[in-house]
């Protein structure tokens, strides 16, 4: 009668010892799941703060950003050219006249009444 082959435990080399569990792969699995994360945020951001305008190139995006010293930054993209201009409260400022008054309904729509000519 043949005797079966032995097998041996573990698969280095074939020592019969047991294979030890690397301490690195738990470091692996971890960059994977941030990475999953980061993707995440982004595309939470980008739908959050309606961004994804900004991705789509026949796209027209104008967005106004004001800072804490009172510089405002207009943003305006046209196709796939994105235009960023810095202006201060002085260079804003100016004289006009009054052409009416806009009104925001309880809806969210607004109405503009123009000035009456005299």
């Amino acid at each position: 009668m043949r005797s079966a082959p032995s097998r041996r435990l573990g698969g280095r080399g074939g020592r019969g010892l047991p294979e030890a569990d690397d301490p690195l792969t738990g470091v692996a699995n971890l960059v994977d799941v941030f990475l999953v994360f980061i993707v995440g945020l982004l595309v939470s951001f980008l739908s959050a703060y309606h961004l994804k305008d900004l991705l789509d190139q026949n796209s027209e995006i104008t967005m106004m950003k004001q800072s804490a010293e009172g510089e405002m930054t207009i943003i305006t993209k046209k196709g796939a050219k994105i235009e960023a201009v810095k202006i201060t409260r002085s260079e804003a400022e100016g004289r006009g006249v009054r052409l009416g008054v806009a009104y925001q309904l309880e809806d969210g729509s607004m109405v503009y009444l123009p000035d009456q000519e005299e």
